[in-house]
This record gives C-alpha cells, structure tokens and sequence, in this order.
C-alpha cells in the first residue's frame, strides 16, 4: 500500500499544532495546581483507586480534565512523529526531533504519576515543570527547521548578536527555573496540605528571579540597539521586538501579582507569559541563522500566516 505524502507546508503546521499542544498543558497545569486541585484524584492512572473517572466535583474534575488534555498533546506529538516518515522530502532531523517529543511526553505522564503518588512534592513539581520546558524547545526548533532544507544556516546578524541571543537564551532559562522555586515557596501548593520548599526565603527567590527578568530585558535591549546600527533582516527585527515586548508585559505581570498578593488568576496569566517569552528567545535565537529553503516549502509569508 503506498504511503500518503505530506509537503513541507502541512508537516510545519503539524509541528505548530505539537507546539501549541505542549504550551497548552503547561497552562492548564498550572490552572490545576493554582485552584488547588493538585490532589482532587489522589490515585494514577485512574482517580481513586475504585474509580477511574473523577466524580462531579470541582477539585477531582479539574485535575481528571488536565489528564485528558494529555491524551491531546500525545496525538499532537505522534502526528509529528508519523507526519515525519511521509513528509516529502523526509529528513531524519526533523524524525528525531519529533521522537523527543514523544519521549519527552511518555516522562511527563510518568511524572505526573509520581507528583500525585509523593503528594505534591515541591521538588516533583518543580520537575514536572521544566521538562515541560525541554519539550518546549524540542518544539520550538523541530517547527524552525521543518521550515528550511536542514542544512548549516548562515549567520544574517554579526557575530556578537549571535552570542547576545544564546546568552539571553541561557538567562531566560534561569529565570523560568527561578520562576518554578517561586512559586514552591509560594503559597499556591496545589493542595492545601500539600508541602512547601521551605530551603530559601521566598523574598530572596522573588528577588532573585526579578533580577534575572531585568537582565533577560538589558540584553534584549542592547541586542536591538546593536541590531538597529548594524542592519538585519526583517524577520530577525520582527523575533527582536516581538521578544521585548513578551518580557516587558510579562514583567508588569509579575509586578502587579506580586504587590496584589498572588491571586491565583494572575500567577496563571504569568505561568503563561513565561512560556510566550520562553518561545520567543529561543525564536529569536533560532532566526538569526539563514537556511535555504526546500522547494515546495513555506515562503516567509505563508510562514507568517501558517504562525498566526
């Protein structure tokens, strides 16, 4: 029986899809953990140990509705798993990158698993988290190079704009796992009874992360301001500005939650942000590097139609 064959075009938006999915569940993990409803099925696979299904209350519904969503994302990651295999022309990177997802997946439901058997763990949560992370990056740079032929790219900024954007990604990093002690130390466990990470004080952790969101910011700056004299192409201006402006509503975010007393809306509109930002260093990163393009494959317009 002949294989289907999939073009370049529809196997980036399947890998939008992955990537969408991946960020998708971040959010609604938070969302569980912030309406305390990390423990509302104290038992995995199924809810409790005589039932599979959450009951119809609040706090088991949420936590059983995030487990479905994770039958969402793990289609999303076999499609670009399987859409690999019959993508014309097929290329290898782009089938190992998308097996990382389906790796990276399977130890996100075996995380899962243990955070609920230990009980919310601070540090099992802080895992869950930032393997979510990794997954995004697989995401991230599997959807870049499925636009372009795979070959070495071609640096179209200068040599110290490329380091500036690998620095910014390294800093970024930072933050978010900062981010992710921030909030153990916080008061959103997940569970009322569920324990905190009472090794550091959660004013010099916050301090600490706040620091490391200005420095993401002056490097971003300077990076623009560097790339304003020098010349770049459009589409490198567009990832700069595009990230600044991610770290600047996402620091006014963290401000107003944090003089507002963390109320759980806003902590959840910051665990999102921190993704956006997340994405768009690493976009960044990624698009100060040229590749040839696959014929057959998305001109940069259809690229920023297919992105939204």
């Amino acid at each position: 029986m002949r294989l289907p064959r999939l073009s370049p075009v529809a196997y980036r938006r399947i890998t939008l899809f992955a990537l969408l999915a991946l960020s998708f569940i971040i959010v609604t993990g938070a969302a569980v953990r912030l309406t305390g409803s990390g423990l509302g099925c104290s038992d995995w696979p199924s809810c409790e140990q005589d039932q599979f299904v959450a009951p119809l209350e609040f706090h088991p519904m949420v936590e059983f509705v995030n487990r479905l969503i994770t039958g969402l994302v793990s289609v999303a990651v076999i499609l670009a798993v399987l859409g690999s295999l019959v993508r014309v022309p097929r290329r290898r990177d782009l089938t190992w990158l998308s097996v990382g997802l389906v790796v990276g997946v399977l130890a996100q439901i075996v995380l899962g698993a243990i955070v609920v058997l230990v009980e919310l763990d601070p540090l099992s949560v802080i895992g869950h988290f930032l393997v979510s992370v990794v997954l995004v990056w697989n995401a991230v740079v599997l959807h870049e190079r499925a636009g372009h032929d795979g070959t070495k790219g071609v640096a179209v900024v200068p040599p110290g704009v490329v380091m500036l954007s690998r620095l910014m990604v390294a800093v970024t990093a930072a933050t978010v796992v900062m981010g992710t002690v921030v909030t153990a130390t916080g008061p959103h466990g997940g569970d009322e009874e569920a324990e905190r990470l009472t090794t550091f004080d959660i004013s010099e952790v916050v301090r600490v992360h706040a620091v490391l969101a200005w420095i993401v910011l002056g490097l971003a700056l300077v990076t623009l301001a560097w790339l304003s004299r020098t010349g770049a192409p459009r589409t490198v201006d567009l990832r700069g500005g595009a990230l600044v402006g991610a770290i600047v509503i996402q620091g006014a975010i963290g401000y107003v939650q944090y003089f507002g007393g963390v109320p759980p809306l806003l902590v959840g509109v910051h665990v999102a942000g921190s993704i956006l930002v997340w994405i768009s260093a690493l976009r960044f990163a990624l698009g100060t590097f040229a590749h040839p393009v696959t014929p057959g494959s998305p001109t940069d317009r259809q690229l920023a139609t297919i992105e939204g």
